[in-house]
């Protein structure tokens, strides 16, 4: 079975991270969270403290299907300023397997050159300065192989819309509905 990362940095929107984690394997995705620290431990921006599954630099990607960026200061800047991880995902657009961001981490994306010929969005403001095909300010944002989305209150649509690219609208209605989110 194949993999969906979520990059984990010191600073990064716990809700953003967790919420997808969470009701991806909800749907009955396998999901790893995968430390950029060079460490397991990563302390969010609110201070709760999670233990990566794993260390990036001991991760096989080959088996990855869709790569994830939680937001938050300054977990974003952290992920953006990791060339292991960038070159990743420079490689992954390039194939066009998904990649998926939320809140400040569009950026990161928008950074590489992803965004210029696409329809995304982001936290406000993160994304002004960078070249985006159409920037929108809908809670998600789905343009090819890229997912974006603009913060913590788009946490539960952003990973549903996930669930729903990965899997199916069927689904996504499904873990929805089992956890009484308004659709």
């Amino acid at each position: 079975m194949s993999k969906v990362y979520v990059f984990l940095a010191d600073g990064f929107e716990e809700i953003e991270g967790l919420t997808v984690v969470d009701l991806l394997r909800r749907a009955g995705e396998e999901v790893e969270t995968v430390s950029i620290m060079g460490r397991k431990m990563i302390e969010g921006y609110h201070k709760i403290k999670v233990e990566a599954d794993a260390l990036f630099e001991e991760t096989d990607f080959t088996e990855g299907k869709m790569l994830v960026l939680p937001g938050g200061m300054p977990g974003t800047r952290h992920l953006g300023a990791y060339k292991p991880l960038t070159d990743m995902l420079c490689d992954w657009d390039t194939k066009g397997k998904q990649l998926a961001a939320i809140c400040a981490a569009p950026s990161v994306f928008g950074g590489l050159g992803f965004l210029k010929d696409r329809k995304a969005t982001s936290y406000p403001g993160c994304l002004d300065g960078i070249p985006v095909g159409e920037y929108t300010e809908e809670p998600v944002a789905v343009d090819g192989n890229v997912v974006t989305s603009r913060g913590v209150g788009t946490a539960i649509a952003f990973a549903l819309k996930l669930i729903e690219v990965l899997i199916s609208k069927e689904k996504a209605d499904e873990i929805a509905a089992s956890i009484v989110y308004p659709v």
